[in-house]
Parts: structure tokens; C-alpha cells; sequence
């Protein structure tokens, strides 16, 4: 397979291509709403609008991904692009944060009358991807303040104090989620893309996050469990056994990144073989194909009742993650779990007759949720993975 895999590098890069064109292509057409200002989210297989409930991670989320097309990808650099961007991020600010505490509502109506918080970050951090991005493209300084002060509240809110959160004051059990650090360290990478002159201020949260991160592997690094004590060790039941192998993958290529820049051996080594290759392994479905959604380490019943679905995100993250191991490593086994991801996502996700992906496979890879987006799913991992694969195929391309 070794030799195989290397001659499909043009395959990869002109599937990928044409494939995010179609992507683009689909939500410029069928998620802008022009009437009230923002994205719709929920859209069916033809792209149709469903419910027109508008979730803030997306609206977020859908900025950045405008405003990084149009500023890193010459074939989107377009007025309608930006255009979508500036309008999508002028919604976001006049909706989307609570200006009396900075919490950023989870959902909102049509017309962004607010319906939904959550006691997280994600919401905020969402936020701060799309004000930092804008400030990349336009370089105003209203967006850098946005990104800025967020920024700041949720680092407050994470290592500080968290009751601005709405969190109980003496929670039950307290414990450490893989979410919150690894959703950090995507956010140190923006802002250091945003303006490199502040990457010196996010040294300390840095370190902070890869060894908050690091507390999650487990079991002489056999598995990295999604949570664990404040402590770092194991807690009981099937939440302490609980393994989201997509989830462990996009954490190993933010650590990849990190130890990158930082010229971490050992980290770049945890990244590749902890949280890319055992996660792979424990994940993949050997019998049908495609990563499953949960994992119990011990072989137990998942709590989960969706545990064996494939979702479309984790293949995403893992095209990114084995595509950078291979560009920083050379080494093929890399670009063969890429190709294996690959194969899997062109056979049962993508829809490569009217554009993006769908994203909810049962475990034997039949379409279970008939619709392109919905309040998890919208404008992002799909477009982000194939823009991101595309620039790293390219670079690949250039040096064979």
C-alpha cells in the first residue's frame, strides 16, 4: 500500500478541491439569510431551511470560516465572500453576547432575540474565532477589541473563577473535561495568528493547557479518556471510562501544532502516537468501517446511546490530524490512515451531486439524519478539513 498511497497525492488534492468548491457553493446559496441578517443552520439534503432557529456556535463559526477562505485562499478572495463574512459578523455582535456579563447565548429566534444559554465556554470561545478572523481580513479594531476582551473573560472565567459560568459553587465531583484546555489551545493558535505580537502573552495559558491536557492519558498511555479528576486520575463509572476517539485525534493535532512551534519532541511524539494512532485504533470500526462516536476503554456498554453512530466531524478532524503527521514526520503510515479516513468519508458522507456532507451514519454507514446541517452541524468542519487538507496537500505536492 505504501508505494500506492503516495501516487494518489494528486487524487487527494483534486477530490478535496473540487470538493470544497461544492461546499462553499452550497451554504453561499442556501444558509445567508438576507432578510434578518445571519445563517441559517438547519437545512436538509437540498439545502431547503427547516427550522429557523439560529445556534451561536455555528453563526460564530460560519464567520471564521468566510473570513479564512477569503483571506487564505486566492480562489475565494471575492466580494460576495467578504461580504457574507462582514454581514454574518455584524449579527454576531449585535445578538450574540450578553453586553451586562459577556455570556453568549447558545441559540437565538430569526430575527436573534435570544432563547438558549449554556454554563460553558464554547459559546464564547465560538465568539472569539469569529471577531479575531474578521480582524485578520479587515483589520478594524472593533474586532480585535471583541477577541481581546473575550478572550480575557474566558480565561477569568476558566482558571479564576467560574461562577460567572452559572456553574453550582460546590459541584458534586469536580472534574477536568478534555474539551475546555484543548478548546484553549485552538484559541492561542488563532489569536497568534490574529496579531503574532501577542503570541509571547499566551506562553503561561499554553503550558497551562498541554498539561491540563496531558492529564487525560491514562493507563501507561494507552487511552486518553475524555474525563478525568482535577487530579488527573480516573474516576468511576462509564463517564471515567468514556473515550471520544474523534474528539482525542483533534486534541493530538492541536498538540502537533504546538510542539511545532515550541520544538517539543516528546509532546510531538505523545500527539502522533497517543492521540492520533491509539485513538485511531480504538476507534475505527473494523467490522463496517468509519470511527465510532464513543468508546468505553473497557470494552463496557457506552452510556451513549448513539456510541457506534459515525458522525461526520471526527472523520473531518482525523483528515486534518493524519495529514499533518505525515507533512511534519514524512512517515507513509500517516498518509495511510489519511487514505483510509478518505476512502471512508467519499464512499458514505460526502455528496459530491449538490454539495458539503451529510453527517449522522448509522454504524453500517446508511444516512440516518437526512439533512446537511442542524444546531451541531453547519458551516465548519467540513469546509475548515478540506481547506485545511487541500493548503497541506499542496505544500506536500510541492515537495515530492
Amino acid at each position: 500500500m505504501s508505494s500506492g498511497v503516495k501516487q494518489r497525492l494528486s487524487e487527494f488534492y483534486s477530490t478535496i478541491s473540487d470538493d470544497l468548491d461544492r461546499s462553499v457553493e452550497f451554504w453561499l446559496k442556501h444558509s445567508v439569510d438576507e432578510e434578518q441578517g445571519g445563517f441559517f443552520q438547519c437545512l436538509d439534503a437540498d439545502g431547503e431551511v427547516y427550522d429557523t432557529t439560529k445556534y451561536t456556535w455555528l453563526l460564530s463559526r460560519q464567520v471564521w470560516t468566510f473570513a479564512r477562505l477569503y483571506q487564505d485562499m486566492d480562489r475565494f478572495r471575492l466580494p460576495n465572500i467578504l461580504e457574507v463574512a462582514k454581514k454574518g459578523a455584524e449579527f454576531v455582535m449585535k445578538h450574540v453576547k450578553n453586553p451586562e456579563n459577556s455570556k453568549c447565548y447558545f441559540s437565538l429566534t430569526r430575527e436573534g432575540q435570544p432563547i438558549k444559554i449554556q454554563r460553558t465556554i464554547f459559546s464564547e470561545c465560538f465568539y472569539v474565532l469569529a471577531m479575531s478572523e474578521m480582524y485578520r481580513v479587515l483589520k478594524e479594531d472593533i474586532y480585535k477589541k471583541e477577541a481581546m476582551a473575550m478572550m480575557k473573560q474566558i480565561v477569568h472565567w476558566v482558571r479564576v473563577d467560574n461562577s460567572g459560568l452559572g456553574i453550582p459553587l460546590v459541584p458534586p465531583k469536580a472534574t477536568s473535561s478534555l474539551g475546555v484546555p484543548m478548546m484553549l489551545l485552538c484559541l492561542i493558535d488563532q489569536m497568534e495568528t490574529m496579531d503574532p505580537a501577542h503570541g509571547a502573552n499566551f506562553n503561561d495559558l499554553a503550558d497551562w493547557c498541554i498539561a491540563r491536557v496531558l492529564k487525560h492519558v491514562q493507563r501507561n498511555g494507552t487511552v486518553v479518556l475524555e474525563t478525568v479528576s482535577e487530579d488527573g486520575e480516573e474516576v468511576g463509572g462509564s463517564a471515567g471510562r468514556l473515550m471520544n476517539p474523534g474528539h482525542v485525534i483533534e486534541a493530538g493535532w492541536f498538540l502537533l501544532e504546538r510542539a511545532g512551534k515550541s520544538g517539543n519532541e516528546e509532546l510531538q511524539k505523545t500527539a502522533l502516537e497517543t492521540f492520533m494512532l491509539e485513538a485511531f485504533h480504538r476507534g475505527w470500526d473494523t467490522e463496517h468501517g468509519g470511527i465510532l462516536y464513543f468508546v468505553d476503554v473497557d470494552g463496557r456498554p457506552p452510556a451513549q446511546l448513539e456510541w457506534d453512530m459515525k458522525l461526520w466531524w471526527p472523520h473531518n478532524e482525523a483528515m486534518i490530524a493524519f495529514l499533518k503527521a505525515y507533512k511534519h514526520t514524512s512517515d507513509e503510515k500517516y498518509l495511510e490512515k489519511f487514505a483510509q479516513v478518505f476512502d471512508y468519508s467519499y464512499q458514505h458522507f460526502a455528496d459530491t451531486q449538490k454539495g458539503e456532507w451529510f453527517g449522522y451514519l448509522s454504524r453500517e454507514g446508511q444516512v440516518k439524519i437526512n439533512a446537511k446541517g442542524g444546531p451541531w452541524k453547519g458551516c465548519f468542519h467540513v469546509p475548515r478539513s478540506l481547506m485545511m487538507c487541500e493548503q497541506l496537500l499542496h505544500e506536500i505536492l510541492q515537495t515530492q
